[in-house]
């Protein structure tokens, strides 16, 4: 029987091989080989454990991020959206919702990013937990879609764990707040919508609890 050697299967992870040697190897594969199995599964941690550790150490300049979404908000203004209801809370993404990557899980940082549409906002939060004790660090963004050239000043946001805990804070004058109040599981975020109407974000679990020894 024919193995296949590291050259090859570094290729074939990184997908640079030909269609015929991939569908060989794969064929190789089907047939039980362990050596080969092996030899894949070692090289498919490598690519991941090198591409978790290339993400984790990369934070874009806070400038960038800024303009990316004044440029999404932009968009959204020039389509036509739909009238929002007072205190209606729809979540666009979040990441602790995407699948992540073949071996990426047990490296993953914690920190749990969630964009809503409440109200007449745009919410972004990021939720992370703190390295010591059993704190959560909440950092946020209103954008006010109705009024994106008029961001409304201090609006005022309360962090809630339902255990007893509850932080007031403000926003920015862009619109950003920020906040650390004790872990308890599960979060809540409030704010006033139209009508001084309050838009509440329930999340639960709000940041994933990682095991003993991981960074």
């Amino acid at each position: 029987m024919k193995h296949y050697n590291t050259e090859e299967w570094v290729d074939y992870v990184n997908q640079v091989d030909s269609g015929v040697q991939r569908q060989a190897m794969e064929k190789h594969l089907a047939t039980g080989c362990k050596q080969c199995t092996k030899e894949l599964s070692l090289w498919q941690r490598v690519r991941a454990n090198a591409a978790a550790a290339t993400e984790a150490s990369y934070q874009p300049p806070a400038e960038t991020v800024r303009l990316a979404k004044a440029l999404y908000l932009t968009i959204r203004l020039n389509t036509k959206q739909p009238e929002s209801q007072p205190g209606l809370v729809e979540v666009l993404f979040d990441s602790f919702l995407q699948p992540a990557l073949a071996g990426t899980r047990s490296t993953a940082s914690g920190a749990r990013q969630i964009l809503y549409r409440a109200d007449r906002y745009q919410v972004d939060i990021q939720i992370e937990p703190k390295p010591e004790g059993n704190r959560l660090v909440v950092i946020g963004q209103l954008l006010d879609i109705s009024h994106a050239d008029a961001p409304d000043p201090a609006v005022p946001v309360t962090l809630n764990n339902h255990c007893g805990a509850v932080v007031r804070i403000a926003t920015n004058e862009f619109g950003e707040f920020r906040g650390e109040i004790e872990n308890a599981g599960d979060l809540e975020i409030s704010f006033p919508g139209q009508q001084e109407k309050p838009v509440v974000i329930s999340v639960r679990n709000a940041a994933r609890k990682l095991p003993d020894g991981v960074a």
